[in-house]
């Protein structure tokens, strides 16, 4: 199949008239400039789609539940308490429904991929279900019951705190043994398919002794395929004293001086890291996956994206905890953050894109297709054939120069832009809609019916 656009972003910057053809794996065959062709021509900017590289999605039922001024600890701890209590009632049914609503608003929002963050394994009791796997398979049913392009993430879970001591009663849905977790990641491989594919994650350094994160790195790295390996890490500035105190190293100096650390790896968060650990990160290749509107809602604190970026480094985007589920926002607000702190204007950009919209999307499209085990990015040939059509016909956009349709659309937000996204080819939202969005919207309507009868909705 072949479509074509009145323009599109490319690596190389928005181009008029590009045809792209789609094989049939749903990669990107060719992309043409000014082909001579009777196609129809689509109006507006098509752009590569957004890989969502750090999701929890149950945690998109509970947003906006945790603003209230309480008695709990007012940070991220006192929030993780909350998030415990809700976690206990959720159901497999739950689960999945939850996913698909939130997959389903991120295919709708321009995001064409996620890496779903899984730690949620047992009954409430933490008893293994029947099979040990049936929540990541709920998570990814609603994967392909949306048609978003997934990894999952199986994360292990083992300990309470960087100390060794055992986990808490609120946390025994999410542990494993390691040889335990080794089988979950095997069961789920032997289900992939072109569209969805397994990682691995380790929750956290304090979560994940230094034995057990060796054992699975090296039981998942080696090999012809080895798999992603995602991992919080430095989210808070508590934990970086607590690591300090325990292993006389930083998390990033830590996970460095490891020398496994590489283009394979996805460091989510990465909050409080110094000039060393900054310029570690950007030469070992690992992707830093910045969560801005969560970290934002949490109070962690601001990444130094633009020294990042002049280092080299790579970065991608995700909506974390799901209180914004919408691309431009976080990179929005992650340009916004250095701004308020350097007290300075556009710091994202660089010579060969001095747009800071256009040069925050693609670096983000990059560094998201890295984390998420891509072939390739964007608009070329051998990527996901994964597009996201702005409609610039509209008003909003009247006047924007071409070049500045990308810093429009990021930095000065026009609701209901997004008019079709396509992911490996297929057409799955139109007029801003899920092809599936009545029946996803009835079974979240539901979930959260019997979630408030349980007192946790």
């Amino acid at each position: 199949m072949r479509l074509r656009f009145q323009q599109a972003l490319l690596p190389d910057g928005i181009a008029e008239d590009v045809t792209v053809e789609v094989g049939a794996d749903g990669h990107i065959r060719s992309v043409d400039r000014r082909l001579p062709t009777d196609l129809p021509m689509r109006r507006g900017l098509a752009l590569p789609g957004m890989p969502n590289l750090h999701g929890h999605a149950f945690q998109r039922a509970m947003a906006g539940s945790a603003e209230v001024q309480a008695t709990a600890e007012g940070s991220f701890w006192g929030w993780r308490d909350v998030m415990y209590r809700f976690v206990e009632q959720l159901r497999p049914e739950d689960v999945e429904a939850i996913a698909a609503f939130v997959y389903a608003e991120m295919l709708e929002s321009g995001y064409t991929g996620v890496a779903e963050f899984h730690y949620l394994h047992h009954q409430p009791d933490g008893r293994c279900y029947t099979p040990p796997a049936s929540l990541a398979f709920a998570i990814r049913r609603a994967a392909r019951s949306t048609a978003i392009r997934h990894l999952l993430l199986p994360t292990l879970y083992q300990q309470g705190h960087f100390d060794g001591r055992p986990l808490a009663a609120s946390q025994r849905r999410f542990a494993h043994d390691t040889d335990a977790f080794l089988s979950l990641v095997d069961a789920l491989q032997a289900d992939d398919d072109s569209r969805n594919r397994t990682g691995v994650a380790l929750h956290s350094l304090r979560a994940v002794p230094a034995s057990a994160l060796t054992t699975v790195v090296d039981a998942v790295r080696c090999g012809s395929h080895p798999l992603p390996v995602h991992i919080h890490v430095a989210e808070q500035q508590r934990e970086v004293e607590d690591c300090l105190q325990a292993t006389g190293r930083r998390p990033v100096e830590w996970l460095l001086e490891t020398g496994r650390v590489d283009k394979g790896w996805c460091l989510v968060h990465a909050t409080h890291v110094n000039g060393a650990e900054l310029r570690g990160l950007a030469e070992s290749g690992a992707v830093v996956g910045l969560c801005p509107t969560t970290e934002g809602n949490l109070g962690d604190g601001v990444f130094p994206i633009d020294d990042y970026l002049a280092l080299g480094g790579a970065l991608g985007i995700g909506s974390d905890s799901h209180v914004s589920v919408d691309p431009r926002e976080e990179l929005r607000l992650a340009e916004y953050n250095v701004r308020m702190q350097r007290q300075r204007r556009v710091l994202c950009g660089h010579s060969q894109q001095p747009h800071v919209g256009s040069a925050l999307w693609q670096a983000a499209v990059v560094g998201g297709a890295t984390a998420l085990g891509y072939p390739a990015s964007g608009l070329t040939v051998g990527a996901p054939a994964d597009l996201v059509r702005i409609d610039t016909d509209r008003p909003e956009f009247a006047g924007t120069a071409p070049m500045a349709l990308i810093d429009a659309f990021v930095f000065a937000p026009r609701p209901g832009a997004i008019s079709d996204v396509w992911v490996g080819g297929e057409h799955l939202v139109e007029a801003g809609r899920h092809r599936a969005r009545s029946a996803i919207d009835a079974a979240y309507r539901a979930s959260l019916t019997h979630l408030k009868s349980q007192g946790v909705a």
